[in-house]
């Protein structure tokens, strides 16, 4: 949109609160599995997406909790699940977004292709180089992307 123009006569005024970006809190939240404290992350916006992640951490042993406020605490310190189920990554392809935080944690990670589709020249097919120009090992095997790691990730620059 190139410009807004409001007609009328009378001056604005008010108050408009914005809710943090969708892109921008999904991977907040993945990167939260890192993390062995509880994590505070505020300004969330009520998304459909943003549940679906929620409900995901949850899934790998994550808990989860909501104020009226939509903050949201993540508490993955005690986490033990590195698989994310297809169920739930199917219905979101940012749910790729925790391949990488469980593979750091884990050393190793499972997580379904979303959708079900197979890489190719889609979003995914980028986590999986970047992965394992790190280090990592990587398959693809009954519709789950498998990686593994000897050691530690590995620090590398990544031209896109």
């Amino acid at each position: 949109m190139g410009k807004l123009v409001i007609a009328g006569g009378e001056s604005l005024s008010g108050e408009v609160r914005i809710s943090g970006a969708k892109n921008s809190v999904l991977p907040i939240l993945a990167g939260a599995l890192l993390a062995e404290k509880p994590v505070i992350i505020s300004n969330v916006p009520h998304l459909h997406d943003v549940t679906t992640m929620m409900e995901l951490l949850g899934q790998l042993g994550a808990k989860l909790t909501v104020d009226e406020s939509l903050t949201i605490e993540v508490d993955a310190g005690h986490i033990t699940q590195y698989s994310a189920p297809y169920e739930l990554v199917r219905t979101m392809r940012a749910s790729i977004l925790v391949l990488g935080p469980l593979l750091t944690r884990f050393k190793e990670a499972n997580v379904s292709l979303p959708g079900g589709c197979a890489i190719g020249p889609r979003p995914v097919d980028l986590h999986v180089k970047g992965l394992q120009a790190m280090g990592a090992h990587v398959t693809v095997e009954n519709g789950y992307i498998k990686a593994r790691v000897d050691g530690r990730l590995q620090g590398t620059q990544i031209v896109f």
